[in-house]
């Protein structure tokens, strides 16, 4: 049985694990060790999950699969771009799985989760950026009709940074 809940501020301990555990899953291999290290030293710790839950603007959810918490997402409402003219439009900043739950469709259940919230908050879209060589994530993306409307070099380190497409979903 799946099961998405929307997470508060009770479960920053929670969120940060499973955060570190997914981002080394997915992204490990796309940096030296130090430099993922360092990334989840400031991206993945108590405090910055706090920081983030005490935003309003970011909507974080829990994906259970048999009661067991098997990954996460977190959205931003009106969340603009230079690259994107639309000014309602919806940012999946974080989809995450833990690798043991691949292949069980819960990635596309909490897609559809978010994207049916966005529609209902009168969005006209939603856009991410994606690692350009996890092919996983990116062919699933573009198989939700993503396209791609730019490109991204997201910052691991001081001395590493990520080529990632910027996909754009418009309803």
């Amino acid at each position: 049985m799946t099961e998405i809940i929307k997470a508060d501020i009770a479960d920053i301990q929670v969120l940060s694990d499973i955060g570190r555990q997914t981002f080394i899953e997915s992204h490990g291999h796309s940096a030296s060790v130090a430099d993922v290290n360092a990334y989840i030293a400031e991206k993945y710790t108590y405090a910055a999950f706090k920081q983030e839950l005490s935003d309003t603007n970011n909507i974080y959810f829990k994906i259970f699969y048999n009661q067991r918490l098997a990954g996460f997402s977190k959205i931003i409402f009106d969340s603009t771009h230079p690259t994107i003219s639309l000014p309602h439009v919806t940012k999946l900043e974080r989809l995450y799985l833990l690798k043991e739950f691949y292949n069980l469709k819960l990635g596309a259940a909490l897609f559809h989760h978010n994207v049916e919230l966005s529609k209902k908050q009168n969005q006209q879209g939603m856009w991410l950026f994606v690692w350009k060589e996890n092919s996983r994530a990116l062919n699933f993306y573009l198989k939700k009709g993503f396209t791609v409307v730019g490109d991204h070099n997201f910052k691991i380190s001081e001395t590493h940074s990520n080529p990632n497409y910027q996909l754009l979903l418009m309803y």
